[in-house]
């Protein structure tokens, strides 16, 4: 039997993270972990799985085939929305949460209310509206929220907890008071472009719940339909375009009565058109608490809430003549009630608590990943390729978990750490369980075992360090290549864009994508320049107003300086290929720099700026109507007429974030202006293909484009 070929493995693998385990809880006392992992490398069906540190063991918590009885999954319009947003590429059970002492654990499976005891290993399924998204118990175990058609509801637990179906069963908390009003779940640019995926928080005592109320009605409604399928009626959905209204979100507090039917809300008071954007809530043991952003993002305020009457007073606040990233994980507060936060100070994005930076200049902060007692576990990065886990405590100061070089992440509750690694060395994620205080491996680490597939390809690939402003680069050459071969035409294979850096000391997917072409006869080269994470305030700000001009010019200098060190690359036959930032850069790339890049691939590519959503384009390139000049000079659409190079434009017709207009009014101009370009659509495709068929083979299209665009010969595909 032959092996697969790496597109048709990646996409039969999910990008190689089927079979891999992840969303990790700890229990209470440390000595079990709770995770999700499928049952093999191909197996797209997520199961829950439960640790037992003194025993070293795995046991299989909730098997979702099991409880299906063989019946496929069904998903509602809201929850594959959800799961678009989250970047969700498995099935089955892809999330679950827990009370606070590990005694249930709850998840919606097929729209239903599912929960496990992990003491007895009972399974039950609640009866509530339906379909279910997103459900939490509450700390005490007592009770489960979650949201159904815009409604907050709360179920009681059953099962031993001491609030009985008598109480009042299935009930309200919060429900829509107008059509477009919805309680409980983030609204688009919350979800797509802060990093918050939740809608509300139980207070430690499970009594009462802090809410989010998003208003869509101010929003433009934009319309969908499937071409593949004109018999099917078109949909509508809210998307805040640059420039345009966002979703009004307010706060409220909620009391959960058992005897009531429906809950009391107290709104939370703060100037809401002055911070329209509420970037983060909690409610932990000093009380509940927000974070809220102005319009331009440059002002953030941390709110503490008064639980009793919604008012509330500012603990932080972070102002940038630009605008003020915000930091995953955070706000936080430690058991002594330290506030965490984050701050741009040296260059340097800091971890600060009570305002005092913790963290030294240099270290670049990326996310706070737990808070446990008054220790506090982070990611940060003191060199661009790598990132490694931290922890910090007032007792023992700042200590780095990770030892060897490359991306790591986790978790970490009662001494005991997840710790997840992923090096140059190895294929695959590692994860490692830590029993400790000192966050050090003792005599036997627990693995939790990884099923994902080995890839078909090994990397070649050697780490750079370009020119004056030490671009950080990744070059792929074929295994078959030898300096008697000659040189290679060379493949720019970027991002290059804010929310991503490719180029990291770590065998990510997109690794295996390069070298794949690289085995195909190219030099592939990988530079991450200016804008992207982990080098520095200074160093991201440099595309402010402008996203294409210091993002492409970095492209070029990475190349030629790469080219003057490494002759393998032969600089008279250069491609660039890239998705959604990349896409747009591959784009600018062969508009405004013909003389360098002979050819470009763009999939679902942003082209006209004004059409992306407020959040993250607003952050960038301030406000349409304030600075139309920006959107106009990063909006390849008006550049289409200085087409003269090949270019293929790819385009998923069911994305919702980059919508397929961009590429569709691309095209048009291209059309009009006598370009010649070829467009390639996707149906039924979002903006991240999981459809197996079109995951393989799209690689395999793009190949072919580049090789009749550059005059290569044709090879062998593996």
């Amino acid at each position: 039997m032959s092996r697969p070929s790496l597109p048709r493995q990646l996409a039969r693998t999910r990008r190689f993270t089927l079979g891999v385990p992840r969303h990790f809880t700890v229990s209470p006392d440390g000595g079990t972990v709770f995770f999700l992992r499928t049952r093999g490398g191909d197996d797209p069906v997520s199961c829950l799985w439960a640790l037992d540190l003194a025993t070293g063991r795995e046991h299989l918590l909730v098997d979702p085939l099991t409880l299906q009885a063989g019946a496929g999954e069904e998903l509602s319009p809201e929850e594959s929305t959800r799961r678009e947003r989250a970047r969700e590429l498995s099935s089955g059970i892809v999330a679950y949460a827990a009370d606070s002492a590990c005694e249930l654990l709850a998840f919606a499976l097929s729209g239903r209310l599912w929960t496990v005891r992990p003491a007895d290993g009972s399974v039950n399924r609640l009866a509530t509206a339906e379909p279910v998204i997103d459900p939490r118990p509450d700390p005490t175990g007592r009770r489960i929220a979650y949201v159904s058609g815009g409604t907050l509801r709360v179920v009681p637990a059953g099962g031993g907890g001491s609030e009985a179906p008598a109480h009042g069963g299935d009930r309200v908390v919060a429900a829509p008071d107008g059509p477009e009003v919805g309680y409980g779940l983030p609204e688009h640019v919350a979800a797509e472009s802060m990093a918050r995926h939740r809608g509300y928080w139980w207070a430690p005592d499970g009594r009462r719940l802090l809410v989010a109320r998003v208003d869509n009605g101010p929003v433009r409604r934009w319309h969908a339909a499937d071409p593949a399928d004109p018999a099917g009626p078109p949909h509508s959905f809210p998307y805040p375009a640059a420039g345009t209204a966002n979703a009004e979100v307010t706060l409220w507090l909620a009391t959960v009565d058992p005897a009531s039917d429906r809950a009391a809300l107290v709104p939370v008071d703060w100037d809401v058109k002055a911070f329209e954007y509420l970037t983060a809530a909690g409610w932990d043991g000093t009380g509940p608490y927000a974070a809220v952003q102005s319009r331009d993002q440059r002002h953030v305020q941390v709110l503490g809430v008064d639980p009793a009457t919604g008012a509330t007073e500012v603990l932080a606040e972070q102002r940038d003549d630009a605008w003020v990233e915000l930091v995953p994980g955070l706000p936080a507060r430690d058991a002594a009630g330290a506030l965490l936060t984050s701050a741009d100070e040296d260059d340097t994005r800091r971890l600060l608590a009570d305002g005092r930076p913790v963290t030294p200049p240099g270290l670049q902060l990326e996310e706070v990943l737990a808070v446990d007692g008054e220790t506090v576990l982070f990611a940060a990065s003191d060199e661009p390729t790598r990132t490694h886990l931290w922890a910090y405590d007032r007792a023992s100061g700042l200590r780095r978990v990770s030892r060897e070089p490359g991306v790591h992440s986790g978790t970490f509750r009662a001494g005991t750490t997840v710790l997840l690694s992923r090096t140059l060395d190895r294929p695959g994620t590692t994860t490692l369980v830590i029993r400790g205080e000192t966050f050090r491996p003792g005599p036997t680490p627990v693995e939790i075992a990884s099923y994902a597939e080995r890839p078909v390809l090994e990397p070649r690939v050697e780490m750079l360090s370009l020119g004056p402003r030490e671009l950080r680069a990744a070059l792929f050459l074929p295994s078959w290549h030898t300096p008697g071969h000659g040189p290679l035409p060379v493949l720019m294979d970027p991002y290059g864009g804010p929310a991503l850096r490719k180029v990291t000391s770590e065998r990510a997917w997109w690794t295996y994508v390069s070298q794949w072409f690289a085995e195909q006869g190219f030099a592939v080269l990988v530079v991450d320049g200016r804008g992207t994470p982990g080098r520095g305030p200074a160093w991201e700000r440099e595309i402010h107003l402008d996203l294409a001009g210091p993002v492409l010019a970095d492209q070029v200098e990475g190349l030629r300086e790469a080219a003057t060190h490494r002759p393998v690359l032969d600089l008279t036959r250069v491609g660039i290929r890239g998705w959604s930032f990349g896409g747009f850069l591959a784009a600018i790339a062969v508009l405004r720099r013909p003389d360098v890049f002979h050819a470009a691939v763009a999939g679902a590519p942003v082209t006209d700026q004004r059409l992306y959503d407020t959040h993250w384009r607003e952050r960038h390139l301030g406000h349409p109507d304030e600075h139309p000049e920006a959107y106009d000079r990063n909006s390849p659409i008006l550049e289409a007429a200085s087409l003269t190079r090949p270019l293929l434009l790819i385009h998923g017709l069911a994305d919702d974030n980059v919508v397929p207009a961009h590429t569709l009014r691309f095209s048009a101009a291209l059309l009009a202006a006598g370009r010649p370009h070829e467009v390639l659509p996707l149906p039924r495709t979002t903006h991240l293909p999981s459809q197996e068929a079109v995951a393989a083979n799209l690689l395999v299209h793009e190949l072919g484009f580049l090789r009749r665009a550059l005059g290569l010969p044709r090879r062998a595909s593996t």
